[in-house]
């Protein structure tokens, strides 16, 4: 009852595995739940208006650009990632390019390279620039805490 009443998004369903001893070349287009621990060079693109379910392990690596409404990150993605509905990226997590998002959850360990992009609001017009990990300041873009006030304000560091 006063328990965090918060639920967990999770992969119910996995359709696809991309195995670790596997490597496509070429884009991915799917609908359901996708489960990378391999490499994939190309991008990768759920269906429109799906409730698609990308989840990246530590061992996956993607090199391109990933449109999926709901992901869970914690492997590398090199290229732009939009998460439509939510983005989850673990401790493992790296991203070398620009994350557009409409709920991001970030833990301690997570890295972006590149501008954290909220999608609803102010925060369009304004990106975020971050070249730091989470709990770890750079000079550059700011501590963690001015990083969130300014997606807050929709002023950039």
């Amino acid at each position: 009852m006063f328990g965090n009443s918060k639920k967990k998004f999770r992969a119910e369903k996995v359709d696809t595995l991309i195995g670790p001893n596997t490597q496509i070349k070429g884009d991915i287009y799917f609908k359901g739940g996708l489960h990378v621990d391999g490499v994939v060079k190309g991008n990768v693109m759920a269906e429109n208006n799906s409730n698609a379910v990308l989840t990246l392990s530590e061992r996956g690596r993607i090199e391109g650009e990933v449109r999926v409404p709901h992901i869970i990150l914690n492997g590398n993605i090199i290229g732009d990632v939009y998460a439509s509905e939510r983005i989850e990226l673990a401790v493992q997590a790296r991203v070398n390019g620009n994350v557009y998002y409409n709920l991001l959850e970030m833990v301690m360990g997570a890295e972006v390279n590149g501008s954290l992009v909220h999608r609803q609001e102010a925060a369009v017009k304004n990106p975020v620039k971050t070249n730091t990990s989470v709990g770890k300041p750079d000079a550059q873009s700011g501590t963690l805490t001015e990083i969130m006030e300014s997606m807050q304000t929709g002023k950039q560091t």
